[in-house]
């Protein structure tokens, strides 16, 4: 059988725009010669819908999509998801098989996530349809542990509909499972995934095909619009490349940042360079995005900036091509204490004339972005954000928290990797020991264990889930676990009150780990 597949973005909550695409891929040639085409779950309305699916003008707009797709299908066979409000059961998320200018089969989600749950009613799960003399087993990504089950007839070809949310393993999760599906069963498999991204979310693509003896007959990339028909009676294998973590994340990071400005109609950017790698990445990866002409950096420093921070952001700022400022902060600094000093008295400076200087650096990032109409880029990553080693409305503020899913011994491999070719991001930026240059002489290590004992313990806990005594066990110090621990454990409320970030891990602060603030 040749199946059509077609790994797509989506527009969410926008059918009518996404009727387009749709009808323009069943007008391919490539199509109209196949027996079946197959889109990614979620097609018509976009994922994830939240509760804008609960609005029943959404649902009457992707139903009378839904009908206007079917008329002028011209007698093709397809798969199509949208949310559906069905008379016996209520909202569904549904995948739609349509042949022949009607409604054939209608497969409804049985595994729902807990925001799902929320949202739509629990489906049947996996359907075997009989199509062109085959048997085919249609299903959601998450419902196919129904096939182990047994309790559906042996299917010739499984087609799954995905709509998968990337982090750096799943790809390959993703290719193992449907690999064991097809060991299990002997029977072809088809895996069509979408690209695209939706606020925090991100969407990979990486659909593929495999035919009954395991051979893979086609890898679409990642991160790319893809489609194409395949033989499923092949024999014949196609090369299996492997990505590198590292190269798909760096392709996630991009096309994040790309689809947040584009699909929130804005242009441009700013952030603050302080010299530091966070910084330098987030620009770097930015100009990439959206060019560095819609890039622009402040440069911000203080009586505690070192000189050569000052001439590692503006060496990276000319690496790239962005346009950039130099906003020294003392006066205003200077400004704020003596009007403060009727209040604070004798009292000595502390944390609290360090964290003015980061929400005087907060405030002038956010006054450009009103002033120029562009998006203020958050700096922070997620070993910092653990840990709380960040000030509340200064450098915590911004728009898009684009590395705050990256540990910060990540954030230094991602800009080994963009520097794989030729130095953009300063070597001696790199290099250099990281400091928030706040008072005299600071480095982080000051405050926190070395970023590579650091993120070891974090990884445990919060990606491997393991509490203080587990996390000992595998040999780290246990006053210092206990410390990590403590900081992660109260700083919650801090976290909360963070930019939207680019998930890129299994476990992300806000999207998937969620813990009681007190």
């Amino acid at each position: 059988m040749n199946i059509h597949i077609v790994q797509h973005n989506i527009a969410t909550n926008n059918p009518e725009e996404n009727l387009k695409w749709i009808l323009e891929e069943l007008d391919r040639p490539e199509s109209k010669s196949a027996l079946l085409t197959v889109f990614p779950a979620c097609t018509l309305c976009g994922y994830p819908l939240f509760g804008s699916v609960s609005y029943t003008d959404i649902q009457k707009r992707a139903q009378a999509v839904l009908q206007e797709l079917i008329a002028q299908s011209e007698h093709r066979a397809f798969l199509v998801g949208m949310p559906l409000q069905l008379q016996d059961r209520g909202l569904c998320n549904a995948i739609v098989f349509v042949q022949n200018n009607a409604i054939r089969a209608i497969i409804t989600k049985k595994y729902l996530s807990p925001d799902e749950q929320k949202y739509f009613v629990r489906g049947e799960g996996v359907q075997l349809i009989q199509f062109q003399e085959q048997r085919i087993a249609i299903g959601f990504y998450e419902d196919l542990k129904e096939l182990s089950k047994h309790n559906i007839e042996q299917p010739d070809i499984v087609v799954c509909c995905g709509c998968n949310v990337f982090d750096y393993n799943r790809p390959y999760r993703t290719r193992y499972r449907m690999r064991k599906i097809v060991e299990n069963l002997n029977s072809s498999l088809v895996y069509v995934n979408r690209i695209g991204g939706e606020g925090s979310y991100l969407f990979a693509g990486g659909s593929l095909a495999l035919n009954a003896a395991g051979g893979l007959l086609t890898q679409f990339p990642y991160f790319e619009e893809w489609s194409q028909s395949v033989d499923m009676q092949l024999l014949e294998e196609c090369e299996d490349e492997k990505p590198e973590a590292v190269d798909l994340v760096h392709k996630a990071l991009i096309l994040g940042i790309r689809e947040y400005f584009e699909k929130n109609g804005q242009k441009r950017a700013v952030l603050g360079l302080s010299g530091g790698i966070d910084s330098a990445l987030v620009c770097a990866l930015a100009a990439e995005a959206i060019g560095p002409e819609n890039v622009h950096g402040l440069l911000m420093p203080s009586q505690y900036s070192t000189d050569h921070s000052v001439k590692d952001a503006e060496d990276l700022a000319n690496n790239l091509g962005v346009a950039y400022d130099i906003v020294p902060i003392k006066p205003m600094y200077d400004a704020f204490k003596q009007a403060l000093r009727p209040v604070f008295g004798d009292r000595a400076e502390d944390v609290t004339e360090e964290n003015l200087q980061a929400r005087i650096r907060g405030t002038l990032v956010m006054s450009y972005a009103n002033k120029f109409g562009a998006l203020a880029l958050n700096t922070t990553n997620k070993s910092e954000a653990a840990m709380g080693y960040g000030t509340l409305y200064g450098d915590s503020c911004g728009s898009l928290g684009v590395i705050a899913d990256l540990y910060k011994t990540e954030v230094y491999e991602l800009s080994n990797y963009i520097n794989r070719e030729k130095e953009i991001i300063p070597q001696h930026t790199i290099d250099k020991a990281p400091s928030a240059e706040l008072r005299p002489n600071q480095k982080d290590t000051d405050s926190l264990p070395d970023y590579e004992v650091l993120d070891a313990i974090l990884n445990l806990h919060i990606e491997e889930q393991m509490c203080q005594e587990e996390i000992v066990a595998e040999g780290y110090d246990e006053e210092v676990v206990k410390e990590v621990l403590r900081k992660v454990r109260i700083n919650e409320w801090k976290r909360l009150q963070f930019a939207p970030l680019l998930k890129v891990s299994p476990m992300s602060f806000g999207l998937d780990r969620r813990v009681p603030i007190s």
